[in-house]
């Protein structure tokens, strides 16, 4: 049987097509966490108009375990995911993100975020 480790620090609920809530993963008291920075790329020139293009360069992934584990998945943030990517991918295929997306996300009377119905694998 597979397990998910949270590795944000909210509790991610998936909820089924009817906004009934399956399951609540809680966070693990681990957070996945990366710097990142944005360092120029050039411009782009339209129609005269230079606009300015940036880069992002990410630091090292902190709060994830030397190696992924069997049969287990780790939720983690988009940028964590898109950090992991670029260098860490023997993770490939074990990393999930909340879909916070149209049609996945669930949110409250003020547009909060109260659960998804999918996960992302990365």
């Amino acid at each position: 049987m597979a397990r998910i480790i949270n590795l944000t620090p909210h509790p991610i609920s998936i909820m089924d097509e009817t906004e009934k809530i399956m399951c609540t993963i809680p966070p693990s008291g681990t957070v996945a966490r990366v710097s990142q920075q944005r360092i120029s790329a050039g411009t782009i020139d339209v129609d005269g108009v230079k606009i300015p293009v940036v880069k992002t360069v990410y630091g090292e992934v902190e709060g994830l375990p030397d190696k992924p584990e069997p049969d287990t998945y780790y939720i983690v943030s988009t940028i964590v995911a898109q950090a992991i990517i670029q260098q860490k991918p023997e993770f490939m295929g074990h990393i999930l993100t909340p879909d916070t997306g149209p049609g996945s996300a669930m949110r409250d009377s003020q547009g909060r975020i109260i659960g998804v119905k999918y996960l992302i694998r990365w």
